[in-house]
């Protein structure tokens, strides 16, 4: 058994392998423990970390580092490709109003932490560690703990000790967290906000659409009158998607030689927006009058596994026109997307399918739908992506004032070149898509490598740390945390923005999940949701940036 006692007491590749795994282990599991509606999280991993390195875990430096490194690499790279989609689309509608709030908390926050700086003379490594623990923003850390590696490579004689950049971030983190529920709650309190009233609120705003509804059109435009659906398709492919027609209490399939006579109701879908367009195109229209798929005809829903259809439109893939059956919606990477002609099928998308019975096979076969096919990772664009990446973020770019060039680094690179793969989806025949699944043991592995390495190295100083007027840290943080959050929180209501979107684009003005699952557990709506998916993408690429900035303006 003295193998055992060898490995666990000293420092090479296997041991510290071994801690790492013991530190996620343990880590996650920690945070998963809850105490009310609130938990560590993956912030676990990072305090168990702590422990082992003051309890005196021993590791190999250089293997560590490393594997800190890589596991960045892979978290910013999944949370890009996942977030890329829908990065532009964020600035649409209120998303723009709402990404201003989310600016203004990012910003403010880096002048609170400018400011505990020069008043109270912190450390600039100290200072950065902590504002990334306040605002829970991991990726942050990463780039600010690459920069200050950078710079001691290049100056080994400066006075900077990146270990308390993780103990900066783990003293703070824990306020940063209640910080944001704090607020939230304060926000509440002091405009006497009724949630009930919220949702109402929320619910007419729906009305006027941006979402897909099911209708019922009669046709009363009688230049369409033995006009074929092909012809009519025409006429309005961005508006209306046909499922089926209704002649005389029979369903029929619209196919593109399908001639429309007086009297037909066309059941389809269209986005809530096109509603109007369509009355004066077509007739009468009623909203959500959905009736069920009877007779020989059925609906399915299909996976797109086929890689030979990739990248094609539905002109081009031409389902309509092969079979007596229309793809009526498709659901991708969680939106739903009104099916035009050119429209593009990528893989991973799933369509829903209506049709006669009998040719479902058919379509079944010609789509994929295979589970085996779409489990399998593709990764020759996942390395492609982070080699172009990494070339990025090693590109130096000089900023007036800093006293070295700034790049966007490991973290910024990847991520940025992500977001714009994951927002363009294909190049050529190769897809840079990646199924829920794979990104999310991709982003999980890549956390949990990286917070347990951050935790290790800076365990070792972390109690004496705090013992030595670290406790003032935390009271920094939360300065960080709770002043930008109630300020603009308060003027959004002021500007009299529902308080479920207040809370959706603080949690997400923050990256921080736990503060998000508080918000949806207010009632059950999609608002919190939804304004926290349209300020993350550009959030978490400033909390990036400005994590490596601050540091570089304070060297």
């Amino acid at each position: 058994m003295d193998f055992i006692v060898d490995l666990f007491a000293g420092n090479g590749l296997a041991t510290t392998l071994l801690y790492i795994c013991i530190t996620g282990c343990v880590g996650v599991a920690l945070g998963k423990l809850s105490v009310g509606k609130i938990k560590l999280g993956i912030a676990g991993v990072l305090f168990t970390g702590i422990i082992l390195a003051h309890f005196g875990a021993q590791f190999n430096g250089e293997m560590l580092h490393f594997a800190q490194e890589f596991g960045l690499i892979l978290f910013v790279y999944a949370i890009g490709v996942e977030v890329g989609p829908r990065f532009f689309s964020t600035f649409k509608g209120d998303g723009f109003l709402l990404n201003i709030f989310a600016i203004c908390i990012v910003f403010g926050g880096f002048g609170v932490a400018l400011a505990i700086h020069y008043i109270f003379d912190v450390k600039p490594e100290v200072i950065t560690g902590i504002m990334c623990g306040a605002v829970t923003n991991t990726p942050g850390l990463g780039a600010a703990k690459q920069v200050v590696s950078n710079y001691l490579a290049e100056h080994p004689t400066a006075d900077l000790d990146d270990s308390f950049l993780g103990s900066g971030y783990a003293m703070a983190y824990p306020l940063g967290v209640m910080g944001i529920i704090l607020s939230m709650i304060l926000v509440k309190a002091l405009f006497r906000v009724r949630i009930p009233k919220e949702v109402d609120s929320y619910n007419e705003s729906l009305s006027g659409g941006n979402k897909l509804e099911s209708v019922v059109v009669k046709i009363t435009n009688q230049n369409l009158f033995g006009k074929t659906i092909d012809h009519i398709v025409n006429f309005v492919d961005k508006e209306l998607v046909f499922s089926r027609i209704e002649r005389n209490g029979e369903f029929l399939v619209p196919t593109a030689d399908f001639v429309v006579e007086e009297g037909d109701l066309v059941h389809g879908v269209s986005d809530a927006n096109n509603i109007d367009n369509l009355r004066i195109k077509l007739g009468n229209v009623e909203i959500g009058q959905k009736a069920d798929v009877d007779g020989d005809l059925v609906m399915r829903r299909f996976m797109i596994t086929n890689h030979k259809i990739a990248g094609m439109t539905l002109e081009q893939l031409g389902i309509f026109r092969r079979y007596p059956a229309n793809i009526t919606r498709i659901y991708r990477a969680g939106f739903e997307v009104l099916p035009t002609k050119r429209t593009t099928i990528e893989v991973g998308d799933n369509v829903r399918v209506v049709g006669k019975k009998e040719v479902m096979p058919q379509i079944k076969e010609e789509l994929g739908d295979s589970i085996s096919e779409w489990s399998h990772p593709n990764i020759i664009p996942l390395f492609m992506g982070i080699a172009l990446g990494l070339l990025v973020g090693s590109i130096p770019f000089f900023i007036p004032g800093l006293p070295a060039p700034a790049k966007l680094g490991l973290a910024g690179g990847p991520l940025l070149i992500s977001i714009l793969l994951g927002w363009k989806g294909r190049i050529g025949n190769m897809s840079f898509y990646m199924n829920s699944g794979a990104n999310m043991i991709l982003r999980e592995l890549g956390i949990v490598l990286f917070l347990a390495c951050v935790g290790l190295g800076a365990g070792g100083k972390f109690v004496q740390t705090f013992l030595d007027g670290g406790y003032m840290w935390v009271a920094y943080g939360f300065a960080i945390t709770f002043i930008p959050l109630i300020i603009v929180g308060a003027v959004a209501r002021i500007m009299k923005v529902n308080y479920l979107k207040i809370c959706g684009f603080m949690a997400g003005a923050m990256t921080d999940p736990p503060a998000l699952e508080y918000a949806n557990g207010l009632c059950a709506t999609h608002a919190q949701s939804t304004a926290y998916a349209a300020v993350y993408p550009l959030t978490m690429f400033l909390r990036i940036l400005l994590g490596q900035t601050l540091i570089l303006i304070l060297l």
